[in-house]
């Protein structure tokens, strides 16, 4: 069987035609990877390179360097896929920065979230700790991240909107956009070559939902002023039409929670501060208590209120110690789980397994977020037992109650038009969401030849010519976080545990007379995920018939080793196993002489 493909440095499909027209490598041409190297960049020449988030939802990493000066915006991580079993997280590869750790001015982060900062406690010490900048709320997540994390103290410095850093060659300068978390900025950089404008995640959402709206105003003035390049976000560009405003969530937020006739349990992010603002307000209107459940949600919630992003009255708070002094239809929960995580509230109240909460009859449970890809199973097996125990659920697609943080379609289209960039560069999302966003630009007048679709790794270089998307890539493969260890977890360590989630694995313990090679007692044999022996009792017995051959077999080899025969009982036992059973566990061997 040949195990599934695993996600490394991943070999691009030929004969495509890229919309970067002649900016692409040309078709059936090779992309180089280039390893590190402390050579500067060619004279007069800025290079811009996303080191992750431009084939995946996160990850989310850009270099721009220019002589010997280096800034980078955001520092994330990406969630595991399905076929990564054990692993926490993906952070990126930052290897193309060996040697260049002196170079680097500063670190920008757009806002909170943690395909934004998630990999700053594993990269920043690593990059010489260069200092961090961003908005307050921001540096008060990654702060607390960081001490979770138990490591040197982090270099963090507030900044603004109207802020104006010098770093390097580089102007840096931003202006706020709406997301759904506060504090979000998207980011001005001037080069010696013109403006190069990073959005971060955002949408065009020009009303107050808890945040300030975007600076609407600053973005068209940006047309004015000759950008060079416009990085996008991509997350939405598969979506047409434009973004749910937050004001109209808030309408259907005060419907649900006034028409519920019992409880109300309301599960989404953790860091969606700003849903978690309005459902307060809401609660409030209408004299209802509120219980927050979950740590991160809990500690984000403190952290927005210190810093006076979060408006609340004291007597709405309830402690969950205090649930039953006061009627169901008065009493909101809000908790985290609403993507069907294992070991988040509402999975462990779904589950019976919550110390203080079980679901009542006449209990709402409303999913306030959208489905990450990759956990539409979870989900909907937590919406079943949710139903099972007698709740009635409201997700996003039977009514409006999450706004997604992205823009769509003709926000992206108006953005693009408002900024009339030279050149248009869509980052954030998979493959095919940046293609179509692309379509977007060229709609909106870029011309074809400008729009550069980048893997990640790939360098883009601008220069008194122009610019051009060139065929060099850096390191961008995947970084893997599982437990304690960064990186230590190889393609061939993933490979090797998907093989067992697929078909189990089989430990063969032979016990052998040193000097005869003749077997001493029955092979033992511990099947984990392949068969269970006590219903296999007639297999069992085939297995060390054929172990008991092969040992036999090898005690008559007078110059076999221990290798040898471990070799031969994993490949003809294995051989065995696939014509009994049509599966091939992972076979280890463990040969005892005595």
């Amino acid at each position: 069987m040949t195990p599934r493909r695993t996600h490394g440095t991943r070999e691009r499909s030929r004969g495509r035609r890229p919309i970067g027209g002649q900016h692409r490598p040309a078709e059936g041409a090779e992309i180089v990877v280039q390893r590190p190297s402390k050579h500067p960049v060619a004279d007069g020449v800025l290079r811009v390179i996303p080191i992750g988030g431009c084939e995946e939802v996160g990850r989310n990493m850009t270099v721009i360097e220019y002589g010997s000066d280096i800034i980078i915006i955001d520092m994330g991580l990406q969630w595991p896929e399905e076929d990564m079993p054990g692993i926490d997280y993906i952070i990126p590869n930052a290897d193309y920065l060996k040697g260049k750790e002196k170079n680097i001015r500063g670190v920008i982060i757009t806002h909170g979230h943690y395909d934004h900062i998630g990999a700053i406690p594993h990269l920043a010490p690593k990059l010489g700790n260069p200092t961090i900048y961003g908005t307050p709320l921001t540096l008060g997540i990654i702060a607390k991240r960081q001490e979770d994390f138990k490591m040197i103290p982090l270099k963090l410095q507030a900044v603004d909107r109207d802020t104006v850093l010098k770093l390097g060659v580089f102007t840096v300068s931003f202006f706020g956009v709406s997301h759904n978390i506060p504090d979000s900025v998207g980011v001005i950089v001037d080069t010696p070559y013109g403006k190069v404008v990073h959005t971060g995640d955002f949408k065009l959402d020009p009303n107050y939902s808890g945040d300030r709206p975007a600076e609407i105003d600053k973005i068209q003035k940006l047309g004015e002023q000759n950008v060079l390049a416009l990085m996008a976000d991509s997350t939405n560009a598969s979506q047409p039409g434009r973004q749910l405003t937050e004001g109209e969530i808030q309408g259907n937020i005060d419907q649900i929670l006034a028409d519920a006739p019992g409880r109300v349990i309301i599960g989404t992010f953790a860091s969606l501060l700003g849903r978690i603002q309005q459902i307060i307000w809401a609660g409030e209107k209408i004299n209802k208590k509120i219980i927050i459940e979950g740590y991160s949600m809990k500690r984000n919630v403190e952290l927005a209120q210190a810093l006076g992003y979060m408006k609340l009255k004291r007597e709405t708070m309830l402690d969950i110690r205090d649930i039953g002094d006061y009627p169901s239809n008065k009493i909101i929960i809000l908790c985290t789980g609403a993507q069907g995580e294992d070991n988040a509230v509402l999975m462990r109240i779904a589950n019976k397994e919550h110390r203080s909460l079980k679901i009542e009859k006449g209990d709402t449970v409303v999913f306030s977020s959208s489905v990450i890809p990759g956990n539409e199973r979870s989900v909907q097996r937590l919406k079943d037992s949710l139903y099972r125990l007698g709740a009635e659920v409201i997700h996003y697609q039977m009514m409006d109650v999450h706004a997604g943080g992205h823009a769509k379609q003709e926000d992206l289209f108006d953005t693009i038009q408002m900024i009339k960039p030279r050149y248009h560069i869509p980052v954030y999302g998979n493959h095919s969401f940046l293609r179509l966003h692309a379509k977007v630009a060229l709609r909106a007048g870029i011309p074809e030849k400008n729009i550069f679709v980048p893997d990640n790794g790939q360098i883009m270089e601008f220069s008194a010519r122009g610019g051009r998307l060139t065929s060099q890539k850096v390191p961008s493969d995947y970084v893997f976080v599982d437990g304690l260890g960064v990186g230590d977890v190889s393609h061939v360590v993933l490979r090797d545990r998907q093989m067992m989630a697929e078909d189990g694995m089989l430990v063969v313990i032979a016990t052998i007379n040193g000097k005869t090679g003749k077997l001493i007692n029955s092979p033992d044999i511990i099947s984990r995920g392949f068969i269970y022996m006590r219903e296999q009792k007639k297999l069992v017995e085939q297995i060390r018939a054929k172990i008991r051959g092969l040992v036999g077999d090898h005690g008559k080899r007078a110059q076999a080793n221990d290798s040898y025969l471990k070799d031969k009982i994993r490949n003809e036992l294995g051989q065995f196993l696939y014509h009994k059973t049509k599966r091939r566990p992972m076979i280890l061997p463990v040969v005892i002489e005595v």
